[in-house]
């Protein structure tokens, strides 16, 4: 059973989403949040396994409840999926870097929104490498990859801590590689490609994927268009 708190503070969509998901027998919505500050509480005491979040939000925000979330060791298993208009692309960057998993749109149909849950619930980063660096690209750091002459690079001196093949495995789940593609493409077993992006996560106080590519990126290690 995947446990979901939904966030929204629009009563009519809280409810339609609600109503989605507890639609789905192994889903059940355990509770309902109307800000980021209640969400945040909610969390805390429910445990759930994913958070649908909203992003504008009264007292506290969705990326500001994301990172609270996403920091709090007691909710290690948790996963926020963000649910967007997709019209504030410029929070979205700011929601990974916090450590969502990926986000949705309210416009989304039904069956969308509850593979959704499934992919984040199971590990799985909803978002994209290509519309990671691509959010990147056009709200963070437009242009050529990050530079930061005359002054530490915090991203790339992170990366210092790395062994050569975890770099190797990071810029491979930074193209999108799957742990399956990756042991294809390094000649390992998937146990080992997996047991590689578990100890980069660990390294980097990644939360998930979708991290790992922003890491990629504003360190150099991916630059734009390289695949």
């Amino acid at each position: 059973m995947t446990s979901v708190l939904v966030v929204d503070d629009q009563p009519l969509i809280r409810q339609a989403v609600t109503d989605i998901l507890n639609d789905h027998d192994e889903i059940s919505v355990v509770g309902e949040a109307v800000n980021g500050t209640q969400a945040v509480g909610l969390a805390g005491s429910l445990r759930p396994d994913v958070v649908l979040m909203d992003i504008r939000m009264p007292q506290l925000d969705g990326i500001g409840a994301t990172a609270a979330i996403c920091a709090d060791p007691a909710l290690a298993g948790t996963r926020v999926l963000i649910l967007t208009t997709f019209e504030e692309d410029e929070y979205l960057v700011a929601a990974l870097r916090a450590g969502a998993s990926g986000f949705i749109g309210k416009g989304a149909e039904p069956e969308e929104i509850v593979r959704a849950v499934r992919a984040v619930h199971a590990g799985e980063a909803l978002l994209s490498p290509a519309a990671t660096r691509s959010l990147i690209e056009r709200y963070v750091l437009p242009g050529p990859a990050p530079a930061t002459v005359g002054r530490p690079n915090p991203a790339s001196e992170a990366l210092d801590q790395l062994t050569d093949r975890e770099r190797e495995v990071l810029l491979l789940v930074a193209r999108g590689r799957s742990n399956q593609q990756i042991a294809r493409d390094l000649v390992i077993s998937p146990h080992t490609a997996k047991t590689h992006v578990n100890r980069i996560m660990t390294k980097l106080y990644a939360h998930d994927r979708a991290q790992l590519v922003i890491l990629a990126y504003e360190s150099g290690l991916l630059t734009p268009g390289l695949t």
